[in-house]
């Protein structure tokens, strides 16, 4: 057996899959254990999906299963220790999971079933006993028993559930759920569970979860916006001040206006990191004059950028590397995310946080010494910005001025080939709009574009959190032109890295858009036929060469 195998992001190693060490810098141990949890997990589900079908729910194990996930998504919690915790918590709530069903089963005058599979898993109480039953489970013994397009598909559609589950979380708390979200992902791990084979089957439940992925980037949007206001048409300061500093990257809006709510009058500027950024945009966190603006760009330029940051980081969801030693006594992580031996943030049962350890680093760091030339770029192009200005934006393309737009969104990272992205959008001709959104942006952001008749040639629609954003605005200039989306002349050019992004390519597959291009490369975890599935239903493609895929969709 590998000491480890794991496959699930974009740079796992030789584009097959990461045996040793994880290029995210995920040690064995962690990734083993991460696969013993979700073991436990999919156990959780079983219980879960039976207990729902008899009209009983639990919302503790409900929200247990979307942190448990949440867990597991790519460059999150690299402690062993704290991860084989999780492992004994899923273990108390699969028996509080089982107990609910057993109950329900009581009240409605049946018996309950011996359930099998995952439910009956037992992991062990020590961390070498979770690690001996880790060897049982790995993704390695399934694909070869079943092939790589069976577990394959069973991957991706884990994978789906994973990034559904940060943005469930991130909905939950701003307190924003929805019971059928829970009950699905209780469905598809007890669907799991019983280790389907049949494609058709697999792929219809690929689809179904990016349908459920919609409702819940919708309940993330409603949350964000009904607790922070719709995103504005900001210009963003992306140069420091003079003065002591928080550096907040990560993608959980909360977490950053509780701090900025205590580190008012206390000195200190707030600035955002990767992901974060949008933040500036939001009426009920710009309103924060010490929220000075964004510092760096994506998050695999972090180990540089946060040895050169004057003052405390605070990491609030995924997106963590192995901090270096330059500032590995004032990075501080909370929520899901975790490093051996990083100083981490609890919440108490109400969901506060006492971030007094950041704002006494900040206070002891030397923070800026002097204001830098000011620069500033222009973010903010959410649904509402975009919508409230549609007619104008269809006058434009019927009077020729626009010809075409262009999403390029998507996860920025380290692997090479993704300068293709920066390349793409300098040679989009000057009579197109880009629209773009997450950390995939940074490749070209700071750019300059101008502007055709007043409207931004570059539309910042926000985080990859803000994926229903893009796809309302879409909706909205179809509805504009009278037609289907796939019939506007927009085309997308995506780029992936991990489970995040995997979610909103299946709510995208869910909507039919067709002709989508993919990249840097293909996911190691998609196998031949399957991606030929994915070709002839769905045009979907992967990326060439910049002036090959203009030439193509452009026609000239």
């Amino acid at each position: 057996m590998s000491s480890m195998f794991c496959f699930q992001c974009e740079q796992t190693a030789k584009g097959e899959g990461c045996t040793a060490h994880g290029v995210c810098g995920k040690d064995p141990d962690t990734s083993d254990l991460q696969d013993v949890l979700v073991e436990v997990t999919r156990g959780i589900g079983q219980y879960g999906h039976r207990a729902a079908q008899l009209g009983a729910r639990d919302p503790e194990v409900d929200r247990f299963v979307c942190e448990a996930l949440f867990v597991t998504v790519t460059n999150v919690n690299f402690d062993p220790d704290v991860v084989a915790k999780w492992v004994h918590k899923a273990v108390e709530v699969r028996d509080r999971a089982r107990e609910l069903y057993e109950n329900a089963c009581r009240a409605a005058g049946q018996a309950p079933e011996e359930v099998p599979g995952p439910a009956q898993f037992q992991p062990g109480e020590t961390m070498d006993d979770m690690l001996r039953t880790a060897e049982d489970i790995r993704i390695d013994k399934r694909l070869q028993a079943s092939g790589k397009d069976i577990a394959g598909l069973q991957e991706l559609i884990l994978y789906g559930l994973k990034g559904m589950a940060a943005y469930s979380d991130h909905a939950r708390v701003l307190g924003v759920e929805d019971e059928n979200v829970y009950a699905y992902y209780h469905e598809a791990l007890d669907y799991l569970s019983g280790n389907p084979q049949d494609v058709d089957g697999l792929v219809a439940m690929t689809l179904k979860t990016g349908e459920v992925n919609l409702r819940v980037m919708e309940l993330l949007d409603e949350a964000n916006t009904g607790t922070y206001g719709h995103p504005e048409p900001t210009q963003a300061r992306v140069t420091p001040v003079k003065g002591k500093a928080i550096l907040v990257s990560g993608h959980d809006l909360r977490d950053l206006a509780m701090l900025l709510e205590q580190t008012e009058g206390r000195g200190i500027n707030v600035y955002t990191h990767s992901e974060m950024l949008p933040c500036l945009a939001y009426p009920e966190l710009k309103k924060y004059p010490h929220l000075a603006g964004n510092y760096g760009g994506a998050w695999q330029d972090q180990r540089r950028e946060f040895d050169e940051f004057p003052g405390p980081i605070l990491m609030t969801t995924n997106c963590l590397q192995k901090p270096r030693p330059g500032y590995r006594d004032r990075i501080f992580t909370t929520s899901v995310v975790g490093w051996p031996g990083v100083a981490h943030i609890d919440a108490d049962a109400d969901g506060h946080k006492d971030f007094s350890p950041v704002i006494d680093a900040a206070l002891s760091a030397p923070g800026f010494t002097e204001d830098a030339e000011e620069k500033t770029i222009t973010i903010g192009f959410a649904r509402n910005a975009v919508v409230g200005v549609a007619d104008t934006v269809v006058n434009a393309v019927k009077s020729g001025d626009i010809r075409h737009f262009f999403l390029i969104g998507g996860c920025d990272g380290a692997k090479p080939g993704r300068n293709y992205y920066t390349e793409f959008a300098q040679q989009v001709p000057d009579d197109c709009v880009i629209l773009t959104l997450a950390c995939g942006k940074y490749r070209f952001n700071k750019l300059e574009f101008g502007d055709i008749g007043g409207i931004p040639r570059l539309l910042d629609c926000g985080q990859c959190n803000d994926a229903y954003s893009a796809i309302q605005i879409a909706v909205a200039l179809s509805k504009a032109f009278d037609c289907g989306v796939n019939d506007l002349p927009l085309s997308m050019i995506l780029s992936w890295f991990e489970q995040k992004a995997v979610c909103i390519l299946l709510t995208l597959l869910h909507l039919g858009i067709q002709d989508m291009r993919l990249g840097p490369s293909l996911p190691a975890f998609i196998g031949p036929n399957v991606l030929g599935v994915l070709v002839d239903t769905f045009g979907l493609k992967p990326i060439a060469t910049t002036q090959e895929d203009l030439q193509a969709i452009l026609g000239a």
